[in-house]
């Protein structure tokens, strides 16, 4: 089970800006790729060592340098003094536990977002990984938890040289790169309400205690999701609203765009947790109203018993005379009374529709 806020006793009584990893090791090494391009040249490498990892100088270019895999804190930290990035930004890296935030540094500007990606298998965890870009003047950083990303169609994309991608600048990349993880949140959502629809069907029809169970994580699903989706927009409103001139006018128009997309996300986060409150209120009542069917039925059992339940103790008393018992058709008779007692009582209850 995954915890809301993870355990970082490595940090306890440490001074700001001390790097220390928090968080799971999901890569194995650090891989390291670099993109430089412009509307006429693409190169394209992969580096070996953060080391050498240096900021463009005067390249007429966009450089685009993505690192997976944030467990080798040293590391980390000569990179960003490469980059001149303030020790308290490389220890936000670090700490994979952020809340999606921005912050302006005048130089660059600093971004932390959650990428979410669904699980291969029905019932599987929403897996939630952190993902921290840096917009320079001419360049873009991004680091990730793990390979593996959703920025695939950016690159094929800079590769191709389709669309305005070369044609614009670092800010332009970073944008990209926003909305590829913002246009993700709807795959995923997607497929929490395929979940959702086919859960909703069951509990309208034989809810049972696996159903709760499967309500129950969902329920702690959107708790994660929205932990992670909901400071999206503050963040792109950030991005949006800054005068920082390393983001040109001709670009916020496409971050109002990503604004739009994260507040429809936002939107269907709260939608799919008001629905998972009424699943769970249609699965109580369910269970409710079959007990009520169940106690109906034994109670009108027992009604019926009561009368016939008399009569066999009457007459299963001790007495000596009872005239009833000295006559030939005595026994017949009683049954009879018996049977009759309990079908007029069945027409009426049924005819008082408790039936």
């Amino acid at each position: 089970m995954r915890r809301l806020i993870r355990s970082r006793p490595t940090k306890i009584g440490l001074p700001p800006g001390t790097l220390v990893h928090v968080g799971e090791r999901k890569a194995k090494e650090i891989k390291i790729t670099v993109i430089e391009y412009n509307e006429t040249q693409l190169r394209e490498e992969r580096i070996k060592t953060l080391e050498e990892c240096v900021p463009p100088k005067d390249r007429q270019a966009v450089t685009w340098i993505n690192v997976d895999g944030l467990h080798e804190a040293k590391a980390l930290g000569r990179l960003g003094e490469r980059f001149a990035l303030h020790p308290l930004v490389v220890e936000d890296i670090l700490n994979t536990d952020q809340r999606p935030k921005i912050e302006d540094l005048s130089k660059y500007i600093f971004v932390v977002l959650k990428v979410m990606r669904a699980g291969s298998k029905e019932g599987d965890e929403i897996e939630i990984e952190q993902i921290s870009l840096i917009l320079g003047s001419d360049y873009v950083l991004t680091l990730q938890e793990r390979e593996g990303d959703v920025f695939d169609p950016i690159r094929d994309r800079i590769r191709s040289n389709r669309g305005r991608l070369r044609r614009m600048g670092a800010d332009y990349l970073a944008y990209a790169l926003i909305d590829a993880i913002v246009d993700n949140y709807f795959v995923v959502l997607e497929r929490l309400g395929e979940r959702m629809e086919f859960l909703e069907e069951k509990v309208a029809a034989a809810p049972t205690t696996e159903t709760l169970q499967v309500i129950h994580h969902l329920k702690t699903e959107m708790v994660f999701v929205r932990k992670s989706v909901w400071p999206l927009r503050e963040v792109i409103g950030g991005l949006e609203r800054t005068e920082s001139p390393l983001i040109q006018e001709t670009t916020g128009m496409y971050l109002r765009d990503v604004y739009d997309h994260a507040i429809q996300v936002i939107d269907a986060v709260e939608t799919f947790r008001d629905m998972l409150s009424g699943m769970l209120d249609i699965y109580l009542s369910s269970v409710s109203n079959r007990m009520n069917e169940v106690m109906k039925v034994l109670t009108i059992i027992a009604t019926v018993f009561i009368p016939l339940t008399f009569i066999a103790g009457l007459y299963g008393m001790n007495f000596r005379y009872m005239p009833e018992l000295e006559w030939r058709w005595g026994y017949p008779l009683v049954w009879l009374v018996m049977i009759v007692i309990a079908v007029l009582m069945v027409i009426y209850f049924r005819g008082k529709k408790w039936l």
